[in-house]
């Protein structure tokens, strides 16, 4: 569970105000867990609230589905995201009896099996009806999360003429062409210029767009010149300062990209370093144990699973792994390692979407191949087996970093102004 107030900060009514005193916040999102946009989700919760809001959780499901809180995705949805910190919480989907619909055959199933994958996400939240109660909530704000809720969001907002703002969080074609190399799909398959299209098409229909990369935000500033655009950086919940520890971690949740990460560290990397232990932790190890079982069987000693509290985990890191080698937009995974103020050990990939001299953080060791990889986590492992201690947590460069690009401060700000804009609007 997020918990900013480790960091020790005035209480929020005190340091920000109430802005948003009276106001009510309907957050729109996938209906994801264990995962950066989860994160991102609560830490847009607590701003909000922060700022005297009350905040409303519409959590969509990505497939048809039972209604919540039936079928087996909502149970394992609710029991994973119990933490959410908001005032009232709502689901929806596309039912079950969708799959039975020629429409979506035609508009959906067919553009999927060539890889659209935005044409059936948009489809599916085409046919996610309103929640129960719904109607009766009167919103002053919309903050949608990925440009496929929109079509949910044009109907919530009806004729409350709420503004909307879109969060981006990547650039969605991009993550839709690497799922499709996890996948089976027919010829022709689509490509990025027509993926590309759908989703600016929909972003049109927001009233601002914030984005959590700089490099993407240039990249829709440039698309999408006549709409207004912001670069906010997510808050991240900061790991305490920690007892010393011997534990090399890396951290990955059960996605593709994560996988080639996670892959590549165990069959290249650690064959070169074998005198270093380390734990892997999160539900990486379900996906690696599906995919190659081989592999798993290898190194099961090595995962430890998902973890309720992963601040946990990383406030006792002496040195956390980033073997990045997919994926788009902003990592979260990164910005939890830096908050750690533990040494990191990463590819250049980690650090994608932030613009910073990785040379002036002089506890972070890039490494772009895996005997380099495995040379620096050797190079750790001597340092802790002989006792060589290391910056303080709290102090060090990472540290320093992080409260400086993703403190709740500044986060909190960021979405006050893009609020109050949008209200006077």
């Amino acid at each position: 569970m997020p918990r900013f107030e480790r960091t020790n900060n005035p209480s929020p009514t005190r340091l920000f105000g109430r802005k948003l005193d009276g106001k009510t916040v309907a957050i729109v999102h996938p209906a994801w867990s264990s995962c950066g946009t989860y994160r991102v989700i609560c830490a847009q919760a607590l701003a909000y609230r922060a700022l005297g809001a009350r905040v409303l959780s519409i959590a969509l499901m990505d497939a048809p589905t039972a209604q919540a809180p039936r079928g087996k995705r909502w149970r394992k949805y609710l029991s994973e995201t119990h933490d959410l910190p908001v005032d009232e919480r709502y689901f929806s989907g596309p039912p079950t009896r969708s799959l039975a619909s020629l429409s979506l055959l035609k508009d959906g199933w067919w553009p999927l099996i060539h890889g659209d994958q935005a044409s059936w996400l948009i489809e599916l939240v085409e046919r996610t009806p309103l929640p129960n109660g719904l109607d009766d909530e009167a919103i002053d704000l919309v903050h949608a999360n990925h440009f496929f809720t929109l079509p949910f969001v044009r109907r919530l907002v009806g004729k409350r003429r709420a503004p909307v703002v879109l969060e981006t969080h990547d650039v969605q074609a991009s993550q839709f062409l690497l799922r499709n190399r996890d996948g089976f799909f027919i010829s022709p398959q689509i490509g990025f210029d027509a993926l590309l299209a759908i989703e600016l098409e929909w972003m049109r229909t927001a009233d601002i767009c914030v984005h959590l990369n700089y490099e993407e935000c240039e990249l829709f500033e440039r698309l999408l010149p006549q709409m207004r655009h912001a670069l906010v950086y997510p808050a991240v919940p900061p790991a305490a300062q920690s007892r010393r520890s011997e534990r090399i971690i890396a951290v990955a949740s059960g996605h593709y990209p994560n996988y080639l990460g996670i892959k590549w560290l165990l069959e290249e990397v650690l064959p070169l370093a074998p005198q270093v232990s380390i734990d892997i932790v999160g539900d990486i190890d379900q996906v690696i144990k599906a995919r190659d079982k081989r592999l798993y069987d290898a190194y099961r000693h090595l995962f430890l699973g998902r973890v309720p509290e992963i601040e946990w985990v990383y406030e006792r890191a002496a040195c956390v792994l980033l073997p990045t080698l997919g994926g788009f937009g902003l990592s979260i995974r990164t910005v939890e390692a830096l908050s750690s103020g533990a040494p990191l050990i990463a590819t250049p990939l980690a650090f994608r979407g932030l613009n910073v001299d990785l040379q002036e953080i002089r506890n972070v060791t890039v490494a772009a191949d895996a005997p380099s990889f495995a040379a620096a986590m050797r190079h750790v492992h001597a340092r802790s087996s002989c006792g060589d201690g290391v910056t303080p947590n709290c102090t060090s460069d990472t540290r320093r970093f992080f409260d400086r690009v993703f403190g709740f401060d500044a986060y909190v700000e960021a979405l006050s102004g893009i609020a109050a804009e949008m209200l006077v609007a």
